[in-house]
């Protein structure tokens, strides 16, 4: 089967992202595919001209995978954007629409914006190109933590209170001062600071003390205008994987040094992960049930995986889910999967198969 591995993109989690493309590529070469892999952003500029008036060669040729490292810190997206030769406002880079077309299915390995918004997803659709995880409607509402919750909430599911702001970013450095200080008087200490339509832990703050309130939020409104302010739980940190729309087991989640953020999610031994996660079955089999849930009510397809902390008395709360969770070396749904007896390599093709299914031609 000929399938582009689609990675990289403009993200902060574009790194992350051909980690996540190099080894779902190899898995699928191991299986007897014809996968290539594929920056949407920069596209096969270097390619040559040969290639890019007819992309689908590279099915043949099968480029070599280059090794890829990560030094725990996101890109600085306006030097990826200069980089590129193919001067144009264009997520898509040249020759990707092409290739992706001359494939029988494209493995969306992108992860946070420009791919896990729903935006590659609905062009794929438009296009008719079959491609892995779920649709863009899905994506686009679960990339926002904020129309998460608003889903969620009259159902019952439990998670930490918020408070949400529009549009702070978006003043006058004088008008943004007295907003920050209108939400320091609002807030209470503990907290978490987020922009809402981050991923991996980018864009995150805990704050302990009323002091470095003023900061966390500038450092948030750094990824985006909006803000969201949770009230800090503390707790283990838990996730769980939904693949096929049955919940796999849990990962206890123990990083070495702060919490899971961007660096300690990807880099590997920067995190105990515990799988099954030490908890009671009860609190296993509510974290089952939620993931289930909202893997169904939010519309997704083939695999997803829902994050939590559990408390110290058992008490269970959603954080946010996540459609294209990642597929590095040090991931979680894939540790998951294997409790249940699905290799790396079977669940890479398993969620092409579903793929073929809901949007084959």
């Amino acid at each position: 089967m000929k399938i582009v591995v689609l990675c990289g993109g403009l993200s902060t989690e574009r790194m992350i992202s051909f980690l996540s493309g190099t080894k779902i590529c190899n898995a699928l070469r191991s299986r007897g595919h014809k996968a290539v892999l594929v920056d949407l952003f920069m596209g096969l500029e270097d390619m040559g001209e040969e290639v890019l008036r007819d992309p689908a060669v590279l099915f043949e040729q099968l480029p070599e995978l280059k090794p890829v490292s990560f030094d725990g810190v996101a890109p600085d997206l306006n030097e990826v954007r200069a980089s590129r030769k193919f001067k144009s406002p264009a997520v898509f880079g040249r020759g990707v629409l092409e290739i992706c077309r001359a494939a029988d299915v494209v493995f969306i390995a992108l992860h946070g914006m420009n791919g896990e918004d729903g935006r590659v997803q609905a062009t794929f659709e438009m296009l008719g190109i079959p491609y892995t995880g779920s649709g863009y409607l899905g994506a686009a509402m679960t990339m926002d933590k904020m129309i998460t919750k608003q889903m969620l909430k009259p159902h019952g599911v439990p998670m930490p209170d918020w408070h949400y702001y529009r549009n702070v970013a978006g003043k006058s450095e004088k008008a943004l001062k007295e907003a920050i200080a209108a939400i320091e008087q609002e807030i209470n200490v503990p907290c978490v600071v987020k922009t809402p339509t981050g991923g991996s832990s980018v864009g995150v703050v805990i704050v302990r003390d009323r002091e470095e309130l003023g900061d966390a939020i500038r450092e948030c409104l750094r990824y985006g205008q909006d803000l969201l302010i949770e009230d800090y739980i503390e707790g283990r940190e838990f996730t769980c994987g939904v693949f096929r729309g049955k919940a796999l087991p849990s990962v206890e989640i123990a990083p070495k040094t702060r919490f899971y953020d961007y660096s300690n999610k990807y880099v590997a031994g920067a995190t105990e992960e515990i799988c099954p996660g030490r908890c009671t079955g009860e609190v296993e089999e509510k974290m089952h049930k939620i993931s289930e849930f909202v893997h169904k009510e939010m519309g997704l397809s083939t695999y997803s995986r829902s994050d939590y902390i559990v408390t110290s008395d058992n008490r269970v709360y959603f954080l946010e889910v996540n459609t294209l969770p990642g597929m590095t070396p040090t991931s979680l749904v894939p540790q998951e999967a294997a409790q249940v007896g699905i290799s790396y390599e079977e669940l890479c093709e398993q969620i092409v198969e579903d793929a073929l299914a809901m949007r084959g031609q």
